[in-house]
């Protein structure tokens, strides 16, 4: 059994990761932590898992006995695991599910983040965990950075372009996501009644996944910027989970539907959570499941990829559950199989 422990368990990614790994056939969680729900039962923060389990929140500091611990989740606000990760054993594997990790470059960390970053000596030992491309890395690594949720969709529909020198010119990402990607704190522009029966865009030109997914895209093909760019932009759905995201982008040469399909194919086709869908895929096909739907449409050298995902688990806990299965070489569907419901 792996002993877990996840660090900031209150949260709507704690809380996902616990209703995963609570019935994770290989996990034992050791230590689930929330400051201010310290001392208190698990399920009465998370009332979904009343009767499924009997821990209690600890605090959320550096005193615990982590070397007890196998492998640790980090569900903390940005800027608070960079803080944590240096005081680990070096013999805990983790994964970070906030940004503080994702980023090599500290100036861009500073711009997008608005702080400044106190770990950089340790990036460098975290590896980026988009599972279906850096599969053999995650394998091998001790440290995960787990990608953000709008990094996780749009990287997962434009890599095969970039890898195989394709796209080209401006990319347009618009993306739309529910409101639990903002957290299970309320605020000004996340609670309800802003949300509800709402739409508008929100941080123009400014998203801090922007830089990762370049960063990312630069692995697969280092010249792509030079006669491309990408646009960015997300939106708030007066939903609560998950995430769609239409990427246009012109080709190389003029491709067909099929041709287009054949490409995914190469790129995707052993991969079990990713779908194929006809037309345009559904947000609630995916709700509750690790699963990615994509789709494509094409006219001429103008392609539009489709991709919809459940922002709170592919997009953040599902996909660092998939991420520690590989790295303690296990299955790495294991804990993961679930159907989404319909309707």
């Amino acid at each position: 059994m792996i002993k877990v422990g996840i660090i900031g368990g209150s949260g709507y990614g704690g809380s996902e990761l616990l209703r995963l790994l609570l019935f994770h056939p290989q996990v034992d969680i050791k230590l689930v932590t929330a400051n201010e729900h310290a001392g208190k039962r698990v399920d009465a923060v998370h009332p979904n898992l009343a009767k499924l389990t009997d821990l209690i929140f600890a605090p959320t500091n550096d005193e615990h006995n982590f070397a007890e611990l196998d492998c640790v989740f980090l569900a903390l606000p940005h800027g608070q695991a960079m803080e944590l990760v240096p005081k680990l054993p070096q013999s805990v594997k983790i994964i970070d599910l906030s940004g503080d990790f994702r980023l090599n470059d500290a100036e861009v960390f500073k711009e997008f983040y608005g702080r400044e970053h106190t770990a950089m000596q340790v990036q460098s030992e975290f590896v980026y965990g988009l599972t279906e491309v850096k599969r053999q890395q995650i394998k091998e690594a001790t440290r995960i950075a787990n990608p953000g949720c709008f990094a996780t969709a749009l990287e997962l529909g434009l890599y095969p372009f970039i890898a195989s020198g394709l796209a080209t010119g401006k990319i347009i990402a618009d993306l739309k996501t529910g409101s639990s990607g903002s957290g299970a704190k309320p605020a000004a522009g996340t609670h309800h009644p802003k949300r509800a029966n709402s739409f508008y865009a929100y941080k123009i030109f400014a998203h801090q996944h922007q830089p990762e997914v370049e960063q990312l895209l630069t692995t697969a093909n280092k010249d792509w910027q030079q006669d491309s760019t990408l646009v960015m932009q997300t939106h708030s759905l007066p939903t609560v989970r998950g995430i769609f995201a239409s990427i246009y982008f012109t080709t190389r040469v003029a491709m067909t539907t099929d041709e287009i399909g054949g490409l995914m194919r190469d790129f995707y086709a052993n991969e079990f959570f990713i779908r194929f869908a006809k037309g345009s895929p559904d947000i609630n096909w995916v709700k509750h499941t690790n699963f990615v739907d994509l789709s494509w449409a094409v006219s001429g050298d103008t392609v539009i990829v489709f991709v919809a995902l459940d922002n709170l688990v592919k997009g953040a806990s599902g996909q660092a559950v998939q991420n520690m299965n590989l790295m303690f070489g296990i299955e790495e569907r294991t804990g993961l199989v679930m159907a989404g419901s319909n309707p």
